[in-house]
């Protein structure tokens, strides 16, 4: 008889016998980007991964290993919606991620990620630029996150 464990916290579960995580830096592929948005983007998952997880950060011989990188970053314009006067640009993050799992291979994959934040076009993009980034990346981990560990 085989009995199998996880461990359960805020919705999520992970199996017993995986207890380490590593995020690589994240590599820069959008020449339009902030240089340090990589930066901000793979320190938050480390981040949100230690704070709702009961892993560890480990870099050598991980269980869980993410890799990725900034894939996307551009500024559109966006038609009004019906019955609204105000023009809008979009700004939009897209990120590759590859997740690794060093324990069963079966479990590793390989995604793309996007989301945006709409903002009145009147406004200046560089006096917004830092909460809209905050905004898309929360939501984009938040994605990462739940695949990564609500599928077990």
């Amino acid at each position: 008889m085989l009995f199998s464990s996880c461990y359960s916290f805020k919705g999520i579960s992970i199996p017993a016998d995986v207890n380490t995580y590593y995020v690589e830096d994240f590599t820069l592929a959008s020449s339009d980007a902030p240089g340090d948005l990589n930066q901000v983007f793979a320190q938050g998952l480390r981040q949100k991964i230690r704070e709702e997880s009961r892993l560890t950060n480990n870099n050598i011989e991980p269980d869980i290993i993410f890799k990725g990188s900034i894939t996307r970053y551009t500024v559109l314009s966006v038609a009004p919606e019906e019955g609204s006067t105000t023009s809008l640009n979009r700004l939009e993050i897209g990120v590759r991620i590859e997740y690794e799992n060093s324990l069963n291979e079966d479990e590793s994959w390989t995604k793309n990620y996007s989301d945006f934040e709409d903002y009145d076009s009147s406004q200046d993009l560089q006096s917004l630029r830092d909460d809209l980034i905050d905004e898309i990346i929360e939501d984009i981990m938040e994605r990462i996150f739940n695949d990564a560990f609500a599928n077990w």
